[in-house]
């Protein structure tokens, strides 16, 4: 069994990384092609908004309150019966979804003065947020829908498609950006327009998947079943409890609104390298290990469920450590090498390179809550992740008003990287937490070995550190070089630190194999 779950993850994992690094293409040429001003800012805003609500909802609440029930009903139930329950749950969402879209169109000045109430101070700033809102704002509909086929085919163990869809995404906009940008007045519009056209494109990818299995059904309004009641419950304080990286996230868009224009987008690039570990790695165990985890739980399966989460835990960390110590000690080079061309000037790479290190300090806690929230969502319990998210969001607020809200009144530099710092600390909060309480509640037993497995990853870390902080010297010396050599550098120090990493962990007796050995 671990190493179907291995398998899956390595084919989430690759897909991911195709997606992952074609949006690192998408913001390359979107600090090319706009920079980073009041216009990028604006667009950041109006995509933020349905992104973060797709996170929230479609990807948050909604996956991990379906695919437990679907889960169920696989395991349980007939063909006819989990065919219906599509068809209900489909049809419950995209007209609570329709209804919801609607109205945020009409309201778009109110959201986007929620999300960012400084470009009041701006009001062609806010005037451009607010059409480019009524644009993207669709895009919550058809990905929400597309998150949905989504489910289905991954509690089936069709995990590629999925996967692959939000390449899609990063497709057109990049060419948006190149292209579609020379037909607007305002340039930065096209990409609006982009992501419009990407949910559309995504959603009618799915459809060939679901057809395939037999489960592409006609969408039926029926309130009264008694699964969708049960999927709507779960999902009450799944919305909050699931998505609180993106709510704290939110909560530094609010804040950055009132800093030194550009302060948004040093943050949107930062953000986009952290969230690449996370979803290439952590996302993709946290997809693949969520069915298994409901299928170990409708079969009353605690032993094998325990050792699904520790297989999780270990193969999270050992991933996840060497990430953040990469982006803490490359995050100069990397946001020199990737996004200082064009109008995305020297200056403006520093700053990002501040933001990303405080970011990145939170990577390992970002990736376990994938892995361990689960654990939850798998037993059917949304609440208490809702009760250790609430403590996380306060806590990130804590530091905000205590520590950002001075910076500012005093005019101290760099304020946008203690806002990341905060959530990185809150993201802490939330996974030491999630951890406890699985462990007082005995659903988590930790194997044996886990101290000295400890000691081998510190070992190889520091190793890795050392490596990398000798070869990337000053920052100001890789403004200087070209492109290619920027590139290059960079990816020969990636490399080298990768591999002396898992050198020494397999001298130390650790090969990333055995994770596909051990039966969970």
């Amino acid at each position: 069994m671990s190493s179907r779950l291995l398998r899956s993850s390595a084919v989430v994992g690759a897909l991911t990384l195709i997606s992952r690094l074609l949006g690192f293409v998408r913001d390359l040429v979107f600090a090319q092609v706009f920079g980073a001003g009041p216009a990028t800012d604006a667009f950041f805003v109006a995509f933020k908004i349905p992104n973060f609500l797709r996170r929230l909802f479609a990807e948050g609440a909604f996956s991990q309150a379906f695919v437990p029930v679907l889960s169920e009903f696989k395991t349980k139930r007939s063909h006819v019966e989990v065919r219906r329950l599509i068809a209900d749950v489909s049809g419950a969402l995209g007209g609570v979804l329709v209804v919801v879209t609607a109205l945020a169109m009409i309201a778009s000045p109110l959201l986007v003065f929620l999300f960012a109430p400084g470009f009041a101070d701006d009001p062609a700033q806010f005037d451009l947020a607010n059409g480019m809102l009524r644009i993207t704002f669709p895009y919550l509909l058809l990905v929400s829908l597309t998150a949905l086929a989504g489910g289905v085919l991954n509690s089936y163990g069709r995990f590629a498609a999925p996967a692959l869809s939000p390449v899609l995404l990063n497709l057109l906009l990049i060419g948006a950006a190149l292209w579609g940008s020379k037909l607007f007045a305002v340039p930065v519009t096209a990409l609006a327009w982009g992501v419009f056209a990407a949910g559309v494109a995504q959603l009618l990818f799915m459809l060939p998947f679901l057809a395939r299995l037999g489960l592409l059904v006609r969408p039926r309004w029926d309130w009264s079943d008694e699964a969708v009641r049960r999927i709507l419950r779960l999902m009450g304080p799944a919305i909050f409890g699931s998505s609180v990286a993106q709510v704290n996230l939110l909560l530094n868009t609010v804040i950055a609104s009132f800093l030194t224009v550009g302060s948004l987008s040093w943050l949107y690039y930062s953000d986009r390298l952290v969230e690449f570990p996370i979803g290439v790695f952590g996302v993709a165990v946290g997809t693949v290990i969520l069915p298994n985890l409901s299928q170990r739980h409708a079969e009353a399966s605690g032993e094998a469920f325990s050792r699904t989460l520790d297989w999780g835990v270990q193969l999270a960390l050992t991933i996840a450590l060497p990430a953040t110590v990469g982006l803490v000690v490359l995050a100069g080079p990397l946001t020199t090498s990737l996004f200082q061309y064009g109008e995305f000037g020297a200056h403006d790479a520093h700053m990002a390179s501040l933001s990303l290190m405080t970011y990145a300090l939170g990577l390992p806690a970002f990736i376990l809550v994938k892995v361990l929230a689960p654990g939850f969502y798998a037993r059917q319990d949304t609440r208490t992740p809702v009760k250790v998210g609430l403590i996380s969001v306060a806590s990130n607020i804590a530091f905000s008003l205590l520590v950002v809200a001075p910076l500012v009144w005093y005019d101290a530099p760099a304020p946008h990287a203690w806002l990341a710092l905060g959530t990185a600390l809150a993201s802490y909060v939330n996974a030491g937490l999630l951890f406890r309480l699985l462990r007082r509640e005995a659903i988590f037993q930790p194997t044996v070995g886990w101290r000295v497995y400890g000691v081998k990853l510190l070992l190889a870390n520091l190793a890795m550190a050392l490596l990398l902080w000798w070869g990337a010297g000053d920052m100001a010396h890789w403004s200087t070089l070209a492109a290619p050599a920027r590139v290059g550098w960079l990816a020969l120090l990636v490399a080298g630190g990768a591999l002396l990493y898992f050198a020494l962990l397999r001298l130390l007796g650790v090969r990333l194999a055995q994770f596909a050995g051990r039966h969970v």
